[in-house]
Parts: structure tokens; sequence; C-alpha cells
């Protein structure tokens, strides 16, 4: 016989008696009487049930002395490179180890099991391969521990534009189970057959949060990539990260960024996203306009908010904000901010500013002293204010309708005595909650019970102790126990399911009119609010009675 058959055949002897001594002690517990003569390997060893950790001593050093003759070394079973006879032989010897009780589904008394995992990078490159899968013992956490790790990576992809691109390893799978496009990209009938795909159209940061949601279920996103993380994931059709990013930007919106996500909701057709920047845009116009995230959206997205009948601001704010545009977008594309390619870069949004709605003061004052419009516009405009016969003009003529402020007015009735309602500087005050997102604009105040008289406020919004908005004004009240509305300069968001503190400080005649039979919820249209005391109230204002009778909001 040739010197190799025999290595093997010695080979396959020895792992065969190997088995058999092991599993014999097993064999004999179990059953309860031994027929016939023992086998004479069995006579030979002389084990004794009695005797067994001797048994498992010398069998343990069996095992070795015999793996060491086959040629198995222990790093060839640690990391499983050997051919199955090898794998035979491990598991014979974890069966040693674990004191022949049978347990061979752990690494019990190994040196794997003791030996301690690396910490995870930011690659995931760290990690030592013998150990990590018994040191995360959930899918979730394996699977999370191959984001972004080069370890079986099958794919790699080149992301970001060309010279600023990032390269990072994935797994065909992974993706694939997650997404249906890189399901038809790796499994499809035109499936990609190259080791290395680029993207140029998606930001590295983007890409990434992509694949740590396919990979672990994880959603982290930021202000600075969660536009960049939503294209991302409407490329790649995964709704629930999408959905993600449409949550992180609606709780984000504020007035300086409305009209900015106000044009990526349009892009990305968010109908939903859409319509919070709308009732943004519309409540907060002045805000909005007047913000830097205006100069950034593009020409459709201005020709449409300049057609918008409810934007609740002056149009000499609409104007300013337009020339801004302009301004702004010469920049862009590398013209001098003149009045020739301001008009060129504005086309017909130039005239969707309604300016013969502005009063003669303000057109005076700004349009017409701007050079945008020409000589001959310039005098049909005037002539519009102050002729009988008016000019034919391109403007649109009719004022904007704006928005209509509603009022919740919390008291079923009110009253006035001799001797109340008195001020004296001192701090009226009540905590309300919405249950749906509105805008405060302004507060209603009872006024005098004497007659005609003036006050001077000072009215303020808090929530949980922090100043959003106050204003000092001055109203005049008729006698009546109506109410008199004082606004803030701007209105203000007010989030639902949050108690948020309105104080009024009047200084003027001390008998006024107050409210009696105060009411803890109030239902206004949609919105339901709901009014509890505050600490704040010094002058004897609470829920049953006092002043401040009304909120004044946009909804």
């Amino acid at each position: 016989m040739p010197t190799a058959d025999c290595s093997l055949f010695h080979h396959g002897r020895i792992m065969r008696c190997l088995t058999y001594l092991l599993l014999l002690p097993e064999t004999l517990k179990k059953s309860k009487k031994l027929p016939g003569r023992l086998p004479a390997c069995y006579e030979v060893l002389t084990l004794s049930l009695s005797s067994t950790k001797k048994k498992e001593e010398k069998t343990t050093k069996m095992a070795a002395e015999l793996f060491s003759a086959a040629g198995l070394n222990s790093t060839n079973l640690a990391t499983g490179t050997t051919v199955a006879d090898a794998e035979k032989a491990k598991e014979a010897a974890c069966l040693a180890n674990s004191g022949g009780n049978g347990n061979t589904g752990g690494l019990s008394g190994g040196s794997a099991a003791s030996t301690p995992t690396s910490q995870q990078n930011i690659n995931n490159n760290n990690v030592d391969p013998p150990s990590w899968q018994c040191s995360h013992p959930t899918l979730r956490e394996r699977n999370a521990l191959m984001f972004n790790n080069e370890l079986m990576a099958d794919i790699h992809f080149m992301v970001g534009p060309l010279g600023a691109s990032q390269k990072i390893p994935a797994h065909k799978y992974v993706l694939a189970v997650g997404s249906s496009v890189f399901c038809a990209m790796f499994y499809g009938d035109l499936a990609e057959e190259e080791s290395e795909i680029h993207i140029p159209d998606v930001e590295p940061a983007a890409f990434l949060i992509l694949l740590k949601y396919l990979y672990s279920d994880e959603i982290d996103l930021e202000a600075d990539t969660v536009l960049a993380t939503l294209y991302a994931a409407k490329k790649y059709i995964v709704p629930a990260l999408a959905k993600a990013c449409v949550t992180f930007l609606e709780t984000s919106l504020e007035a300086k960024n409305a009209c900015v996500l106000l044009s990526q909701s349009r892009l990305f057709e968010e109908p939903e996203l859409t319509q919070r920047c709308w009732e943004v845009i519309d409540a907060q116009a002045e805000l909005a306009l007047r913000s830097e995230g205006f100069c950034e959206i593009d020409l459709q997205t201005l020709e449409i908010i300049l057609q918008r009948e409810t934007l609740n601001t002056d149009e000499v704010v609409v104007f300013d904000a337009v020339m801004n545009w302009a301004a702004a977008e010469c920049k862009r594309q590398g013209l001098g901010p003149t009045t020739h390619n301001k008009r060129e870069v504005l086309g017909k949004a130039l005239f969707l500013v309604r300016i013969p709605t502005m009063s003669v003061e303000e057109f005076a004052n700004g349009a017409a002293q701007s050079d945008i419009l020409t000589l001959e516009e310039t005098h049909n405009v005037f002539l519009w204010y102050t002729a009988a016969k008016k000019p034919m003009l391109d403007f649109p003529l009719t004022p904007r309708k704006g928005l209509s402020p509603q009022k919740c007015h919390r008291f079923q009735s009110s009253a006035y005595r001799s001797n109340q309602w008195r001020y004296r500087g001192r701090c009226d005050s009540i905590q309300f909650a919405v249950d749906k997102r509105i805008f405060i604009a302004g507060l209603g105040l009872y006024g005098s019970s004497g007659g005609k008289a003036e006050y001077a406020v000072k009215i303020e919004l808090k929530r949980q102790g922090v100043t959003l908005a106050q204003n000092r004004t001055k109203f005049v009240s008729d006698g009546s126990s109506s109410t008199f509305p004082v606004w803030f300069e701007h209105p203000v968001q007010v989030e639902q399911d949050t108690f948020y503190t309105v104080s009024a400080v009047l200084d003027g005649n001390e008998l006024s009119y107050f409210g009696q039979e105060g009411m803890t919820e109030v239902q206004c249209g949609k919105v339901t609010f709901q009014f509890q005391c505050s600490s704040d109230s010094t002058n004897g204002t609470g829920v049953q009675g006092g002043q401040i009778p009304e909120l004044v909001f946009y909804a």
C-alpha cells in the first residue's frame, strides 16, 4: 500500500477508535445491564465508572497525543480550516473537555471562550474572528458587527463625487434583504457583476446611515445630513428610514428652514411635510421670507410661494425677500447683482409680487427706488394709486387674504365690581396646552370698567421658564366688556401636549372687567385647549377667573 494511502488508513482507524473510546463510558452509564463479555480494548484500558475523573484526564491526554500524531494542531481546529476528519476530532476534544457529559454545544474550558473580544472601531475591522460570534449572542448584534466591516465583504461602494469619494465595504445579502433596489442590483436579471460600484450622487455620511439601518435597524439622524439621508432612503426604497427622516424634519421645522424644506419636500414628493412647511410659512411669513434659507430655494419654489394667497405678511416684506433672492441667484450663476441681471434671473416671478397692494409710501420708499422696475412701470404704478382712470398693470392688484386669527375664550361670563380688578404692576398669568401644533399670535385682554382708558401692557409667552416671545405695547379700551387684542411681534409656534405660560402686566386704570366661570378645557375648531393655574400669577388670575380671557392663534 502506498505511503499516503497508509497514512490515511491509519488516520481513519485512529479516529474511529478514539470516538469509540470516548463515547463508550456514556453508553455504559445509560445501560442497566451489559450483556456478554466487554470488548477487549475496554478491558485493556480498565476504565472504571467509579473513577470518572481519572478516566477523563487519561482520555484528554490520549486525544491530544492522537491529534498530534495525525498532524492536527490547535490552530487548525480553532480556525476551522481543516478537513472533515479534523472537525470530528474537534468534536471529540470538546466532549473530553466537557467531562464526558455529552455537552458539545458550548466552548466550556476552551481557549476560544476565554479570549476577550476586541472593541469594535468605527470600521468594525478589529473584530477577532475566532471569538466574536460567541460574544454577540443575537443575530441583530452579529449583523450590526458586520456594518462597514471588511470581514466577509463581497461588494464595495465608492460613494461621493469623483475626487472626494469614500470606499465602503458591504455584504450583498444583507443589503438585498433590506432594499428591493439592492436586491435587483445583486440578484436580479441584470445583476451587477462588478466588485466595486460607484455612487457619485449620494453623500458618504448619508450612505453610511442607510447601511447602518439595513444592518442593525438603528437610525442615527443629524440636522446636517438628514436631507441627504432622505435622498438615499428614497433612491434605494427604504420607506422606514425615509419616514424617520420626514419625522425628524417635521420636529425640527421652523421659520428659518421652512422654505428650504418646502423645496425638498416637493422634490421628494412628501405631501405631509409639504403641508407642515406651508403651515409655518403662512403663519410666520415675515420670519420665513427674511431667513437665509429663503434665498437658497429654486426658482419654481419661489414662484409657488409668491402665488400663495395665505401669506400672513405685508407685501413690502415679500418684495424685499424677492430682491434678496435675486441677488443670491446672481451670485450662484456667477453674475453681477445688476438690475438687468436680477430681472433676468427672476423672469416672470417679479410680476407675482403684488406691488399695487402696497401703500403709496411703501412703494415710493421701496420698490420705486430699487431700480428693478422700468421708468414706465414705476410711472404706471403711481398713476394707478392716484388717477381716476387707472392704467393697466402687469402686477396682481388684489391683496393676499392672509390668515384669519382664531380666538379661544376661556370664560363663560365677565363682571366688574367697584373694588376689582386692580393691577398696580402685578402679573396675571395662566398655563395652557393644546392637542395640535398651533401658532400663538397674541392675547385678548379686558379693559377698563370705568369708561375709555389707555393701558400700557407687557405680554409674554414662556415654555418651562424660557421666554419664547414678549412685547410691550399699548391698547385703548372703550369701557365695554369686550376683549382687546394685544399682539406678539411674530406668531410663535406652540407644540402639542406641552404646557406653556402666558402672562400680562398692565399699567393703567386700576378698575377693569374680569372673567368668571372659567373652563379647564375649551374646544376651538379642531384644537382642544387645556388650562391650569400658573405660579407666576401674582394678581389673582387663575382657571376660574381673572384676566387673559382669550388666546389669539393661527391653526
